[in-house]
């Protein structure tokens, strides 16, 4: 009997359906060929790609008898590496039935042909030519099988020879050229899914002090634009607005999201909008300290159609701190990561020092909270209060240069460089100047749709030589693991959080960087900011490692297994 198809999947023509046989029919078919004298031929194998030495040598077979029967090892028989069959068996079984020199195909639940060689005891049994001096203890069961039952094993002329397995990793470097290193990464011990599972279970109930300005992003989504008719400008028209917090709220949204204890610091004023924010931020418990100041949150309005950004207008008043609100900041800042937390009963994080926090990100978005020196006093002062110090930068107005003796800076390249003032020299270089000059451990580079670079200061370092940094700076690139961004925004917000939660979680800068990767890929796929958590990074974590070139199926996994079992009936 030919298999019964999925429920929407689109019927196959009955000279190709007819073929695709199970066990009862196929020996019932074997019985009549015997009974009339004909003889039957069979090959066996995997089938996934099927190329021109397959085709040649199905032909041969096929010319050795009266009725050709291909056999393929079903899913869960192959054992080829990660991702194959590339092709899912009801497909490779199609793809063998159209041709006109195979007169059956049977799905073989079985890893080898030996069951089926001994129910059918074909009169000629065809392997490839490579099989003529094998001597695996399989092939030479089934061979023995074959010529005990009175048939032959014939080894076709293998004059065309491809490879399947060969012919698959071209074509999955041909499709995405960071494909191999994404593989090589997800076979890395220290990025196996248990070590990066045990991260995320370790920044829980992490105290963490994230210090910077808030921003209200706008998306006001709009209606198709048209001409006006006064002048050719375009006319849009709003239908919706949604509102984020962005800045160092979501930040510190993204702390709280993966379990963390964040406390923010920051600037606001008094008004119902800051109100509304404090109690969002709390809800979620994230603690709120803020420098009064007399400007309104800075709020960013982006207008889209569709998904498509096309204006942004900067709803911007900037911050003026005089030198007693700027010192006030960073006291409000060192007193709370300085707290002791011996009184907190649920203070199970290992590592923890009295007087320290976990981990401190400053974050300047160039909007007027820091000045150069008041973002170098407070890098300074901090320091000695906490065990993990990292920090990013956005807009023309930060000063990527003035945070010194970080474990950890984020900036884009462009930031990078503009932080050091090299525009042209190669970007280790620039990396190195800029760890070199602020004291810094490590940098995570973004190169948006290049993914990132993890730069780490080596230890035990040469006498200082302006010609030996690359002897004393490693790197690592992580490629970008989604291939379209949906959004950026936020996505060096949610990158920084995570490597910064990590690196107090005990993890290597290769962990921390690959994890915010993946938090950049959870977050780019999404319209708006919003906060990263433990299950999305646990979900893109197992995409990663599950990644490959494969067929697109429209059934699910248990009807293709509820379908090995109607073959194998």
């Amino acid at each position: 009997m030919s298999l019964p198809l999925e429920p929407g999947q689109p019927s196959l023509p009955p000279s190709i359906a007819r073929k695709i046989v199970g066990l009862e029919a196929l020996l019932a078919a074997r019985a009549k060929l015997r009974a009339s004298g004909r003889r039957l031929v069979q090959c066996h194998g995997c089938f996934d790609i099927v190329h021109p030495g397959h085709i040649r040598h199905l032909r041969q077979a096929r010319s050795l008898g009266d009725a050709l029967l291909v056999s393929i090892t079903g899913d869960p028989g192959i054992n080829k590496g990660q991702g194959r069959p590339l092709i899912p068996e009801e497909l490779r079984a199609e793809n063998l039935a159209a041709l006109d020199c195979v007169d059956f195909v049977y799905i073989d639940p079985s890893p080898t042909a030996l069951d089926l060689l001994q129910a059918l005891h074909p009169d000629v049994y065809v392997k490839g030519k490579e099989y003529e001096n094998n001597a695996d203890p399989r092939f030479v069961a089934e061979r023995q099988s074959v010529e005990l039952g009175g048939g032959r094993v014939v080894f076709s002329s293998g004059d065309v020879v491809f490879s399947s397995t060969t012919l698959i990793a071209a074509l999955e470097q041909s499709v995405d050229p960071y494909h191999q290193r994404l593989v090589q990464l997800s076979r890395e011990p220290a990025l196996a899914g248990a070590e990066l599972y045990r991260t995320l279970g370790a920044m829980k109930g992490q105290r963490v002090i994230i210090v910077g300005e808030v921003i209200r992003d706008t998306y006001i989504l709009c209606d198709r634009p048209e001409i006006a008719g006064e002048s050719p400008m375009m006319t849009l028209r709003p239908l919706e607005a949604r509102h984020y917090d962005g800045g160092a709220a979501i930040v510190a949204r993204h702390a709280a999201a993966l379990g963390a204890k964040p406390l923010l610091i920051t600037a606001l004023p008094d008004g119902e909008d800051a109100r509304a924010l404090r109690s969002r931020l709390e809800s979620e418990g994230i603690e709120v300290r803020a420098v009064r100041v007399s400007t309104p949150v800075p709020e960013k309005q982006r207008f889209l159609v569709g998904a498509q950004k096309v204006m942004k207008l900067d709803l911007v008043e900037p911050l003026v701190l005089d030198r007693a609100q700027q010192d006030e900041l960073t006291r409000l800042a060192c007193e709370a990561a300085a707290e002791s937390r011996a009184s907190d009963p649920l203070d199970e994080v290992p590592n923890r020092i009295a007087g320290q926090c976990d981990a401190t990100i400053i974050t300047d978005f160039g909007l007027g909270l820091f000045s150069p020196r008041s973002l170098a006093h407070l890098c300074q002062s901090i320091r000695p209060f906490t065990r993990v110090l990292a920090g990013d930068v956005s807009g023309k107005r930060s000063s990527l240069a003035s945070m010194r003796q970080m474990d950890l800076v984020c900036p884009s390249e462009i930031e990078l460089r503009e932080g050091v003032h090299l525009h042209s020299e190669g970007l280790p270089l620039v990396a190195w100047r800029l760890l070199e000059s602020t004291a810094g451990k490590n940098a995570i580079v973004t190169l948006g749709a290049d993914g990132l670079i993890a730069f780490s200061r080596l230890p035990d370092a040469p006498s200082p030589n302006p010609e030996s940094w690359p002897t004393r700076l490693a790197s690592e690139h992580v490629p970008a693991l989604v291939p379209i961004a949906l959004d950026p925004l936020g996505c060096g917000d949610s990158l920084l959080a995570v490597a910064t939660l990590a690196l107090a979680s005990g993890a290597t800068l290769q962990q921390a960087a690959f994890l915010g990767a993946c938090a950049a890929a959870v977050q780019v796929q999404r319209l708006g900011n919003l906060p990263v958590t433990g299950p999305d990074l646990r979900h893109m974590i197992a995409r990663v490692h599950t990644s490959h070139l494969t067929y697109s199926p429209t059934m699910s996994s248990e009807s293709r297994r509820e379908r090995g079992r109607l073959v194998a009936s």
